[in-house]
């Protein structure tokens, strides 16, 4: 039986800030994730905004970590060596009767301590977004909102713990959870576990493990959203665009992502298949996106997906407006629920769980800990990188061969570490060549 002072459960990017920070204590760390690779999950379909802070009710700590997590996060990309865009965001109206919920925002960031918030005119606001169509009641513009690739974040994350001592068990369910005096007693797939503490990371199962050894008074309602992505040379918005359909709800956004392309997200609503799109779904995002960006070229489409986000709720049926900690037991811990901004608050929420099981553990600090990662580079030396095998995103043999190295086993894996198969022809040209460098390295095609 294998013995840790921490053990993760869930290796999306929450998970894996998680690990990352608590090797900055002295604390033995595992992370377990029941799929062959991390970042499978609700990371893998994600909206990639940074949130500035101005949604969430003043004094909650959702509203702290989204602030501070926004503030941080060009620190952060740079030491994880992440691509990060802060191209500000625009929350727009043409119903005369949601402005003043905007003015509530407004005074919401105000009071959080979002800094650059301010009300446009309609004028403004399409003078600076000209795609937008004609006839905005009022805007408010947040200067500090931002977007980042959340495969590459929590994968840098991943990666840094590892590099800083963290152990990875993957393709590891756990089916039982025991407690001892020693602490607790995972009953895996694989052999079991033993640690002192447990962090529950589980993303849209969080609940179900908790129930294990402990029932949860939070339960969780997923949702869904479908998304479009447009080819980088697609002419799109320079900010992310917020639509705030009307008094009652909000549409569709609009994102200008790190890579270039146009992300656009759909309104949530009830889930039917996890992960899945719908044809009504697909139809009323395409005509919602032409109704709020009329010269959009939706012809430059090249893929649509669908996200799922859990919902927390008490048991009694209230939702949960703030990020929900749960600690019925000393040592234990689960994050339910952890949904917009959990992007943004991933490596906020990681400090503070290494912090309390720091506390908990009677750790010390780790003085060789080092949150520096190196990204996936070019070595214009190496003959491989001069070999391109992704000819959309100019990704090169090298490359691939670098995240294989890195713990891609699957095309899915390569493609969130390098970008490859992501451009028009969405892998079409270059999936069997991935696929025979994965063979030859022992991995199967999946």
């Amino acid at each position: 039986m294998k013995r840790f002072d921490a053990v993760v459960i869930g290796g999306g990017i929450l998970g894996c800030f998680v690990a990352r920070n608590l090797r900055r204590w002295n604390i033995s760390t595992l992370l377990v994730e029941k799929e062959g690779d991390v970042c499978t999950g609700i990371t893998r379909a994600n909206s990639a905004i940074v949130y500035a802070g101005y949604d969430n009710k003043p004094g909650s700590s959702k509203a702290e970590m989204t602030v501070r997590g926004n503030a941080n996060m060009d620190s952060l990309c740079e030491e994880l060596e992440v691509p990060f865009s802060r191209c500000g965001s625009l929350l727009v109206t043409y119903d005369v009767s949601s402005v003043p919920k905007l003015e509530r925002k407004l005074e919401n960031g105000r009071q959080n301590g979002v800094a650059g918030m301010r009300m446009l005119t309609g004028e403004e606001a399409e003078a600076m977004e000209p795609m937008l169509k004609k006839g905005i009641a009022a805007a408010v513009y947040a200067p500090s909102t931002g977007t980042v690739n959340p495969w590459q974040l929590g994968i840098a994350a991943y990666e840094n713990a590892v590099q800083n001592g963290a152990q990875v068990s993957l393709n590891t369910s756990v089916n039982g959870i025991r407690r001892e005096d020693s602490g607790y007693i995972l009953l895996t797939s694989g052999e079991s576990i033993a640690c002192k503490v447990v962090i529950n990371c589980a993303g849209l199962y969080a609940d179900q493990l908790q129930q294990l050894l402990f029932p949860p008074s939070t339960r969780l309602k997923l949702d869904g959203a479908e998304y479009l992505v447009l080819d980088p040379l697609a002419r799109k918005p320079e900010h992310i665009i917020f639509h705030q359909a009307d008094s009652c709800g909000k549409g569709i956004t609009a994102i200008p992502c790190v890579e270039g392309n146009l992300l656009i997200s759909g309104v949530r609503k009830d889930l039917t298949v996890p992960f899945a799109t719908t044809a009504e779904g697909l139809e009323e995002l395409y005509a919602d996106t032409h109704r709020l960006l009329p010269e959009l070229d939706t012809s430059m489409v090249i893929r649509s997906f669908g996200a799922v986000r859990p919902n927390p709720y008490r048991e009694s049926g209230e939702s949960i407006p703030d990020f929900c900690v749960e600690n019925p037991a000393p040592g234990f811990y689960s994050l339910i629920g952890i949904k917009t901004p959990g992007l943004t608050c991933s490596n906020e929420l990681g400090l503070a769980l290494g912090e309390k099981a720091a506390a908990f553990l009677q750790a010390e600090k780790n003085i060789c800990f080092n949150p520096h990662r190196k990204a996936i580079e070019k070595k214009k030396e190496d003959p491989d990188y001069c070999q391109i095998l992704c000819q959309c995103e100019r990704i090169t043999k090298g490359e691939i061969m670098e995240a294989i190295r890195r713990g891609a086993t699957t095309v899915d894996g390569v493609k969130r570490r390098v970008g490859s198969g992501m451009g028009r022809c969405q892998g079409s040209r270059c999936t069997w060549e991935i696929e025979k460098l994965l063979e030859e390295n022992g991995h199967g095609a999946i």
